[in-house]
């Protein structure tokens, strides 16, 4: 039996995002995350709901502040006590997965969408996903990127507009672009 584009997407397989299902499930997020960008800075609570409702998990206190952007939401586990500040992007057609206590800047930049290398294979659509992590306790600085396949261990702090290409071992400052370990924490 043929699998679905979803179960491609997920298994990080080629697949086209121009399928009805995940245009369907697409269109779904952006409705969420409308009313989430457009929320009142009364309405922590409000927020909060959204935030459960689009994400496939939200931790216990975690906050995210407006705007934040992404594909489909339910692959975006976020988990307790982290902080995900103004104008974030999570572009989530594979899992990302927030640790604990993580601490995310404005403007920062999780991807695990890609595209062929090969530019004939490109201009047919198809794309893939690879799934990123951020392990408990991780700082990523204001305007930083992570790319698709990336883990970045515990407690590790990320500077300030780095690209994170590769995997960072725990308990490292990582700057630069691309991002490169400088020192032990």
């Amino acid at each position: 039996m043929e699998r679905t584009q979803k179960e491609r997407m997920l298994a990080g397989e080629l697949y086209f995002a121009n399928d009805p299902e995940l245009s369907r499930e697409q269109l779904r997020a952006q409705k969420l995350l409308e009313r989430f960008n457009t929320t009142e800075a009364t309405q922590e609570a409000e927020r909060t709901d959204l935030l459960k409702e689009l994400c496939g998990y939200f931790g216990k206190a975690a906050v995210v502040k407006p705007t934040m952007r992404c594909d489909y939401g339910y692959n975006i586990s976020i988990g307790a006590r982290t902080f995900i500040n103004y104008d974030c992007v999570l572009l989530d057609c594979n899992t990302i997965t927030i640790g604990e206590e993580v601490q995310i800047a404005p403007g920062v930049q999780i991807y695990t969408a890609t595209h062929p290398l090969d530019a004939a294979a490109r201009r047919t659509g198809a794309e893939y996903a690879l799934p990123v992590r951020i392990e408990d306790g991780v700082w990523l600085g204001g305007g930083s990127i992570v790319c698709p396949a990336v883990t970045i261990g515990c407690n590790t702090v990320v500077g300030a507009g780095s690209v994170v290409t590769k995997d960072l071992p725990p308990n490292v400052l990582a700057v630069g672009n691309p991002a490169r370990i400088i020192r032990s924490l």
